[in-house]
């Protein structure tokens, strides 16, 4: 690893400077809107490195981290860079651990934080689009990208002998891209899929969305969409109309509202998440639980690992600077050094102030290759008797 030196007086006066006694990071999730039952418990996660790292007291000569939260709303790019307008205008953060939604956490890239020079971290942005485009160094995901994610949906469903689905995916980025990388995974496996059509989020009423997908049949219904929007119409619709009894998730839809919601009529359904099994991810769902919060929900376990890095990163820049902390998230994040998993993040502190190198692997065994992305791994789960069940690590 090669550290990055950005010690300047011009770096030092910005917001939470090297040495200040507090810097602040901002956390950019959806606390209201399609994503907001589990948005609370990777808020959580982020905040739980933080701490980790404040009670050590080895964060740049005692420097603590001050959380500061902001609503992406998941879906209102408007409201997005308003928050994160605020973040960097207002709370002066100098790192954001966000966006999530991938079609907001575009929005915040482009328009806000590539302008103020501010780097992101996503735990949950997932759109392919994201791996071609050019952000000047300044984003950076610990989910991997649904181009991998539509090839395992794809593995999954012929393994269980499954060839003939229907497709319903949310109207935006993350859904199209999932919706894309699946249909060309599994129509080249042999696969066919006799519709493949999109849903608004926030209507009312999915009953012409379900006769569609209804009349063109299938064996299952495919659902690339939010827990708590139009994903969860989607299935509430189908079951009314007895249109389809097994669906099959993507990450998105992987929340327990979403049992609660449904109910027994959910059993037998079964779907993927990124996830990691391992010590990392044992002591993170140990640290969680001790913490008061689920870390078994989406993209919580990422938000840790987002959040942590951030801090190393600023650690091994040797200041908290927007500049410091893009420039070195990388090599924090890949070989060489000593392998920190989560619960370590002390020892990685010690380490690089003493000049030396850390490989951060977190809870989800942290990976990061060009343009700054998880390459992941993913739990394929069934639903029985109102739970996630795992069967296997993909």
């Amino acid at each position: 690893m090669k550290k990055t030196l950005l010690a300047g007086a011009a770096s030092v006066a910005l917001a939470g400077g090297a040495w200040a006694d507090e810097v602040n990071m901002g956390i950019l999730l959806g606390f209201t809107g399609p994503i907001e039952s589990i948005t609370p418990n990777m808020a959580a996660a982020a905040e739980m490195a933080w701490n980790e790292i404040n009670e050590s007291g080895l964060f740049l000569g005692g420097t603590t981290i001050n959380a500061v939260r902001g609503d992406s709303t998941c879906i209102d790019s408007s409201a997005a860079n308003a928050s994160a307008e605020r973040l960097i205008t207002s709370d002066n953060v100098v790192a954001i651990m966000g966006a999530d939604c991938s079609g907001v956490t575009r929005s915040v890239l482009e328009n806000v934080a590539m302008a103020n020079g501010v780097p992101m971290i996503s735990p949950s942005a997932t759109s392919p689009a994201f791996t071609t485009f050019d952000s000047e160094g300044m984003f950076f995901r610990t989910a991997p990208s649904d181009a991998r994610q539509g090839v395992v949906v794809a593995e999954m469903l012929m393994e269980r002998g499954i060839s003939n689905v229907a497709v319903s995916f949310t109207n935006n980025d993350y859904g199209r891209g999932l919706s894309d990388s699946f249909a060309a995974a599994f129509t080249e496996m042999g696969g066919t899929i006799t519709i493949n059509d999109s849903h608004m989020d926030g209507r009312g009423d999915y009953s012409a969305e379900v006769g569609a997908l209804a009349a063109a049949g299938g064996e299952v219904l495919v659902v690339f969409g939010y827990a708590d929007q139009g994903g969860v119409g989607i299935i509430q619709t189908a079951i009314e109309l007895g249109a389809f009894d097994t669906f099959v998730l993507g990450d998105g839809m992987r929340a327990q509202s979403l049992i609660d919601t449904i109910g027994p009529d959910l059993d037998g359904s079964f779907g993927v998440i990124p996830s990691a099994a391992g010590e990392g991810m044992d002591t993170f769902l140990a640290m969680a639980e001790e913490a008061g919060f689920d870390g078994t929900t989406s993209f919580a376990a990422q938000a840790y690992d987002a959040a942590a890095l951030l801090a190393l990163a600023a650690q091994a820049a040797g200041e908290a600077t927007p500049e410091g902390i893009a420039a070195n998230i990388m090599s924090v994040a890949n070989e060489p050094g000593e392998v920190i998993g989560a619960g370590e993040l002390a020892r990685g502190l010690e380490i690089l102030a003493e000049g030396g190198e850390v490989n951060f692997v977190g809870a989800t065994e942290v990976e990061l290759v060009p343009p700054g992305e998880a390459a992941g791994t993913y739990e394929e789960y069934n639903i029985e008797g109102g739970a996630f069940v795992r069967v296997q690590m993909r």
